[in-house]
């Protein structure tokens, strides 16, 4: 007995270990409450939601239309190819007449299958962020699909022949649209306070409103009403649906198709041949105009000891963090991107000296300010900050970032977490590119 004890002690040790080692417990703790209550709601409303639904062999052949349709649209995504980071999709062209027409029990049922494709037909990622958005996507369709057919009085049973027949009238067609968009903006409320939680420095009203989101989600909603209506006459129907769904979904993913190629994808913001292209037509303009403009190359401080004592994962964590901090905190006319490693770069348009320094002081802060959790224990996080400004270190783009850098080199070396000028008189060699010495710099820095 005292030999199975010591057996099963190390074995158990060694499970929990491991356990503890997961992505999701690496979650700051009000993340990952959030987390469990919007699983635990989602599990919980399951049992009533079967119970009352009556099981019904039509119910279940158009489940299964709708889901295969789905199934095809996931296919299209992974033949064009999806672009790293989130996306947006027309899934909702199938939620909504799910809700519509069946059950809640079926909106709780319907993202399983769907995000089981997603993870293993499009892209591995971490496995609770499917299983949180699922979840998300579970509640929202099921608390939609209760008031709509509560309000609408309809019978058990009896949503294909009943729901076709309200759609058609003036209050029951606005009633849809009203149930609908309260699924779009109730899962749209969840997703927004995850992110708020992850990352504390995000905008809510970049969050919330977003005018390609809500244009995406407007026209998701109407082609998802449409859907429920042919499909409500017959579930044959669905075979016209589906081409134009197709076309809709391939065209919004060429349009994120374009956007990955400007962006970075572990953070989002403008990869480094997009911002020099972007900042250099602003130094254009500002030269035209005769007004001022600052570059900042900031450096995320011992970024490699992060990546060695905690991992890769962690410190893609952190890098998406700072990112989120630094453009929470510029104006929407500054032009922010990672140039390379855990290095970004910030022109400011029309900033003086004064100005550029308290911004760059500004993103400091709230950088080190940031202590992510990693197994409940804070990581500090800090940045050095080197600034230049246009007509008093440098007259074009490749001179301020190279005097920047050098400022950033100063910070560097004065012990980190600070802002630095470029010294008095400090300048390039004639004929000197920042090209042949970046390399160099950043090896020698070590982050």
């Amino acid at each position: 007995m005292a030999v199975a004890e010591r057996c099963v002690t190390p074995c158990a040790r060694s499970l929990v270990k491991k356990v503890r080692g997961w992505p999701v417990f690496r979650q700051a703790p009000p993340m990952l409450a959030f987390m469990g209550v919007v699983l635990l709601t989602a599990l919980v409303a399951l049992v009533p939601a079967a119970v009352s639904a009556p099981l019904r062999l039509r119910d279940t052949l158009l489940f299964s239309a709708l889901v295969l349709c789905a199934a095809l649209c996931v296919e299209a995504m992974r033949r064009l190819g999806t672009p790293s980071g989130l996306t947006r999709d027309l899934f909702g062209a199938w939620w909504i007449p799910t809700l519509l027409l069946l059950p809640p029990v079926y909106s709780l049922l319907i993202p399983i299958p769907v995000y089981l494709l997603l993870q293993f037909r499009i892209r591995r990622t971490m496995v609770h962020r499917r299983v949180f958005n699922a979840a998300s996507v579970a509640i929202a369709g099921a608390a939609s699909s209760w008031l709509f057919h509560t309000v609408a009085d309809i019978p058990a049973g009896e949503a294909e022949r009943a729901v076709p027949e309200v759609l058609f009238t003036p209050s029951g067609a606005l009633l849809a649209f009203v149930c609908c968009a309260l699924f779009t903006v109730f899962n749209t409320a969840v997703i927004t306070v995850a992110v708020r939680l992850s990352a504390p420095d995000a905008p809510w009203r970049r969050l919330l409103w977003d005018r390609e989101a809500v244009t995406v989600d407007s026209v998701e909603l109407c082609v998802g009403i449409t859907v429920a209506i042919l499909s409500g006459l017959s579930v044959l129907l669905l075979a016209i649906a589906l081409p134009p769904v197709l076309l809709l979904q391939r065209s919004l993913m060429y349009q994120q198709l374009q956007a990955a190629a400007r962006n970075d994808p572990k953070t989002g913001l403008l990869n480094a041949a997009t911002w020099e292209r972007e900042a250099g037509t602003v130094i254009e303009q500002a030269l035209r105009d005769r007004q001022r403009a600052a570059v900042l190359i900031v450096d995320i401080d011992h970024f490699k000891r992060v990546n060695d004592t905690y991992g890769h994962l962690v410190g893609d964590q952190i890098l998406h963090a700072v990112a989120t901090t630094l453009d929470g905190q510029l104006r929407p006319r500054d032009v922010i991107g990672r140039f390379g490693g855990e290095e970004f770069v910030v022109l400011l348009p029309e900033t003086d000296l004064a100005d550029a320094c308290k911004v760059a002081e500004r993103l400091r802060r709230r950088v080190s300010a940031l202590r992510p959790l990693v197994e409940g224990v804070p990581i500090d996080v800090t940045v050095s900050i080197g600034v230049a400004l246009l007509h008093v270190h440098g007259d074009d783009l490749v001179d301020l970032m190279a005097l920047a850098d050098l400022a950033l080199y100063r910070a560097k070396d004065a012990g980190r977490d600070r802002v630095r000028l470029p010294m008095t008189g400090e300048g390039l060699v004639p004929g000197q590119q920042r090209a042949d010495q970046a390399p160099a710099r950043r090896t020698a820095r070590g982050s």
